[in-house]
């Protein structure tokens, strides 16, 4: 099943990407407080690796709208996961937030014939008479 206007699913399923990747990186925010309640707590490295994964999220969402943002959103999904090696709740925030967006790359294969390739112009339709 594709969509009747490829085009403008591919545009409303980039901007669910891109509100996914800025929600992550909020919720990366989250997790130096966790960190500090730890027995190692928080250092200056682990702080400042949140704080660059957590902006690389937000500003990947800006290229959603790019060829190659939806890969790079696909990326960027390993180095959340593996935020939870600092705090073991992300392994669960961040498994809910992969699985959502293995749907959301579901979604596009359904709506546009491949999870990432760009959406294609409708064909032209026929003019009646």
């Amino acid at each position: 099943m594709t969509a009747p206007d490829p085009v403008r699913a591919g545009r409303a399923l980039n901007g669910a990407a891109a509100g996914i990747l800025v929600l992550e990186g909020i919720a990366v925010l989250f997790v130096p407080r966790g960190i500090a309640q730890s027995g190692a707590g928080l250092t200056g490295a682990r702080l400042a690796l949140l704080l660059v994964l957590s902006l690389v999220l937000v500003l990947s969402a800006g290229v959603q709208r790019r060829a190659r943002g939806v890969h790079i959103g696909t990326a960027l999904q390993v180095p959340l996961l593996l935020t939870g090696l600092l705090n073991g709740v992300m392994w669960f925030v961040a498994g809910i937030f992969l699985l959502i967006w293995l749907y959301l790359l579901q979604v596009r294969k359904e709506l546009l014939g491949s999870s990432f390739g760009a959406p294609s112009a409708p064909p032209p339709a026929a003019s009646p008479g």
